[in-house]
């Protein structure tokens, strides 16, 4: 069975250019248009996964307007195109007003043929993941399964969604390692929708939230009298949760004398409320996260090897928010439509500005700073476009300027060059270290300086 290759639309009318691309992209299907009613007929035909478009078209070769007419057809009809524009006119105007109106990338004439063939298969890889995203959310009935509806471009987020589709029918215990704002709860509530107990209950208690004094009883149940207050036999949270799944945040926080209890369970699947001497059977999968290094805890005695052998038998590291590229704007994208709907129907986009911030802001908070981020300026918005002002986000330059001191500054600066240069390359050293001017080997003393992966 032959395989189907992907379709790219050249619209360019220069018929020298046109075969010149065409031969260039042999391992796609290129379809090639000299004028706009060609170009949309042809993506409606054939509904193409990427589209280059030279903005100076017939009749007005000399300029942009029938570009831009072009663009802001290809957005309406179909919206999630990847659109890489080309213009010798005015290039910076054109770029910005480009990427407002919806545009993937764009570039400069005269063609440079390598750099293109770059920009395209990423716009290629982009369009395939976002695909696959789409294909997880048709899967599910509800809209709350988040597993389905994770918003990624990053590699590094798609294979942490599929190892835990992976051991979802499993009844492994999984650890969740992150920082503050990744979406832990989250994934973790998406292992249970993708699992065989999502017609369980999914129950999570964050262990840093409540005092220690009562945590056991969060989690175990009490009976009627067993202290003051106890009015009434109540069940814990792994009770609650018998069939299906127990999320457990912060697990680093439980004291070590409850961990002795947890580990009983763990081990033999029985629970005893506090008064009483019954033990209960109770069938209830642990999906635990935190931040903290529970190596180093366990090196101090603040936290029970034997524990965390039983906890992570299945660990997940989720990538912070910086280590994802790409995944900022697209993520900004997706609150602004879900916030605008409710709190402010007149905003309809980023402005050029705000999605170059998104993009340049480190993100220290992670998803949980740009979603509160979004939402705010939302609300505040005056206009239909979100400027970076509405964001509140310091200016590129600022950062530098506030940096500790120059080696911090261009530290920063080196990561986050070569963190885009690597996702633009899709991972390729050669194409990467030409694209940033450097030679292989330098790159990969780069790399390992500081500890990024290709």
């Amino acid at each position: 069975m032959t395989e189907t290759r992907p379709k790219l639309l050249v619209v360019e009318d220069d018929a020298g250019l046109q075969a010149q691309l065409k031969w260039a992209y042999e391992d796609f299907d290129v379809l090639v248009a000299g004028d706009r009613a060609t170009a949309l007929a042809t993506l409606r035909a054939e509904m193409p996964d990427v589209v280059t478009l030279d903005l100076g078209l017939p009749p007005d070769p000399d300029g942009v307007t029938e570009g831009f007419a072009v663009l802001d057809e290809i957005m309406a009809l179909k919206p999630d195109t990847k659109v890489i524009v080309a213009s010798g006119h005015g290039a910076r105007e054109s770029a910005l007003q480009a990427i407002a109106r919806g545009a993937y990338d764009f570039y400069q004439k005269p063609v440079d043929i390598d750099a293109l063939g770059l920009i395209v298969r990423r716009a290629l890889q982009l369009n395939r993941l976002e695909h696959e995203n789409r294909n997880l959310a048709s899967k599910v009935e509800k809209d709350d399964k988040v597993l389905g509806r994770l918003i990624t471009a990053a590699p590094e987020m798609v294979r942490v969604a599929r190892t835990i589709e992976r051991v979802a029918n499993t009844n492994v215990s999984v650890m969740l390692l992150g920082a503050s704002g990744t979406g832990k709860e989250l994934l973790a509530r998406g292992l249970h929708d993708a699992s065989d107990r999502a017609d369980g209950e999914f129950v999570a208690i964050n262990c840093a939230a409540i005092p220690e004094n009562l945590l056991e009883s969060e989690l175990f149940g009490h009976e009627k009298g067993a202290f003051t207050g106890a009015v009434k036999t109540t069940q814990g949270k792994i009770e609650q949760a018998a069939g299906g799944t127990l999320f457990l945040d912060e697990v680093g926080d439980i004291p070590l004398q409850l961990q002795v209890k947890l580990l009983r369970f763990l081990q033999e699947r029985v629970i005893e409320r506090i008064g009483s001497r019954e033990s209960i059977p109770v069938d209830t999968r642990i999906v635990c996260a935190t931040h903290q290094d529970l190596e180093a805890m366990i090196a101090d005695g603040r936290f029970r090897e034997d524990l965390f052998y039983r906890l992570a038998e299945i660990v997940v590291k989720i990538p912070s928010l910086a280590e994802r590229p790409g995944d900022a704007t697209l993520l900004a994208k997706a609150f602004l439509n879900r916030y605008a709907k409710e709190m402010n129907p007149r905003v309809r986009g980023f402005a050029s500005d705000a999605l170059a911030a998104i993009d340049a802001w480190p993100w220290p908070g992670n998803v949980r700073e740009l979603e509160n981020r979004v939402k705010r300026a939302v609300i505040m918005a005056d206009e239909k476009l979100i400027h970076a002002v509405d964001l509140d986000l310091a200016d590129p330059d600022e950062q530098v300027i506030n940096a500790l001191n120059l080696k911090t500054a261009r530290e920063r600066a080196d990561r986050k060059v070569i963190r885009h240069a690597l996702a633009r390359s899709e991972g390729n050293i050669s194409s990467t270290a030409k694209m940033l001017g450097i030679s292989r080997p330098t790159l990969y003393d780069l790399l390992k300086q500081y500890d990024l992966q290709p």
